[in-house]
């Protein structure tokens, strides 16, 4: 039940006084729900002088007046409200709250999270070495990431504590060769998936495992996986690959003659980040390979037995095809890159363009004018182009073209000229 008389709670609650508490409200929020301070009214109107001076007991004339809450909240409670300001308040409208008290419980429990850290530190048999205090440190630095609680945050801090003992603490020499990282995920987490690349977890014993031996966390997936090998744990190697076609590296590994065999007989071959390894990629000196951004294109190469070789992005271009195309590059070959006329396609082309001085291939604006117009002359259905524009670097005039006709073109239109070219010899 309300403990405001019915009369009374509609004269406090009516327009004249609005202002007033929306302040007070405001103010004791901020200060500890505590009537202390003052609030400042200003371009009051003539509703709202007429009620407070009948509030405070005294005539108010000018347009602005400053209150003070402790003032407010004896006048209240000698009046027919018989409650403070703070109970008024709640009777008139949704209870406090306490940001003072908020905020410091926020840091108290922000707090606890690098005390326990620092105690799960303590007690481990880390605690002797050098670099977790730095781990510590950067980690503070850093902060708990957005949306993490607190409770989550200790428990994963908790968790990174038992990974790292277990490669780097006392007892890791003992271990036997390598594991998989999905196998040290189960034992230390519980999950196979719990130290999969990009979780917040897999950052934390990463950076661990870089200050540990001295070197720079990596930015990419490469390096990542560089630093799980240095503590003997082995990452996925298996389930990203890089499509290919008609690789024929010197060498008389059985890699290098499985390459060959399935070039001799016009086959794709799916390389992943293993086979990569150990895969000595020496081709002969400026070996032109043309780099597509659909498997499609591929498929028809082997079909027509095409005799140029060929790397295919898969439309992202993971950090297996980078790999390839680096070691491609490391022996002298050059490259020719086509891929979609969208945004995205023109992006991906920059990239891979700017980072192997790549020759656009067919991927000008009169390329794509012609095949626009060749595809509405055949009558097929018109893709429409959306997204932001992206400028190609490789021709000024093509990004304007496309905006101008507002069609989106797939490899796929393209197929049969790719494969043209493909089929010529050097």
């Amino acid at each position: 039940m309300s403990g405001l008389p019915a009369a009374t709670r509609e004269w406090l609650t009516g327009p004249g006084l609005t202002r007033l508490w929306q302040g007070a409200r405001k103010r004791l929020e901020r200060n500890g729900v505590q009537a202390t301070g003052s609030l400042r009214l200003t371009a009051m109107n003539a509703q709202e002088r007429n009620d407070l001076s009948l509030l405070l007991g005294k005539p108010l004339t000018g347009a602005a007046v400053t209150i003070r809450l402790d003032v407010l909240d004896a006048r209240l409670r000698a009046s027919a409200a018989g409650l403070g300001l703070r109970q008024t308040l709640e009777e008139l409208g949704p209870p406090l709250t306490d940001r003072r008290a908020a905020r410091a419980d926020v840091a108290a429990r922000r707090e606890q999270v690098w005390s326990s850290l620092a105690s799960s530190l303590d007690a481990s048999p880390l605690a002797d070495q050098e670099w977790p205090r730095q781990w510590y440190d950067l980690l503070r630095r850093a902060g708990v990431p957005r949306g993490v609680t607190p409770e989550a945050a200790i428990w994963t801090l908790q968790q990174a504590v038992q990974v790292l003992t277990a490669l780097l603490g006392p007892e890791a020499p003992e271990r036997n060769g390598t594991c998989g990282r999905g196998e040290l995920a189960a034992m230390t987490t519980g999950s196979a998936h719990g130290l999969d690349d990009g979780s917040w977890l897999a950052r934390l014993v990463q950076r661990g495992v870089a200050l540990a031996h001295g070197t720079e966390f990596p930015d990419d997936a490469a390096g990542r996986r560089a630093l799980w090998r240095l503590v003997s744990v082995t990452p996925d190697e298996v389930s990203s690959t890089v499509l290919t076609y008609g690789l024929r590296p010197y060498g008389e590994g059985w890699r290098e003659r499985a390459l060959r065999e399935r070039a001799d007989h016009h086959a794709e071959v799916h390389v992943t980040p293993r086979d990569l390894h150990d895969l000595r990629l020496r081709l002969p000196a400026g070996t032109l390979i043309h780099i597509c951004e659909n498997p499609r294109v591929v498929e028809a190469a082997a079909d027509s037995a095409c005799v140029q070789p060929l790397v295919c992005t898969s439309g992202s271009a993971a950090t297996v095809v980078f790999t390839l195309l680096d070691a491609l590059a490391a022996t002298g070959c050059h490259f020719a890159y086509h891929g979609d006329f969208d945004w995205p396609g023109i992006a991906l082309a920059n990239r891979v363009i700017r980072r192997y001085e790549a020759l656009p291939w067919r991927m000008g604006a009169a390329d794509y004018e012609h095949l626009a117009a060749r595809s509405q002359a055949e009558g097929i259905p018109q893709l429409a182009l959306d997204g932001q524009p992206v400028d190609a670097d490789w021709d000024p005039n093509l990004a304007p073209a496309m905006t101008a006709l507002g069609v989106a073109l797939h490899e796929e239109a393209t197929l049969e000229l790719l494969v043209d070219d493909l089929s010529r010899r050097a």
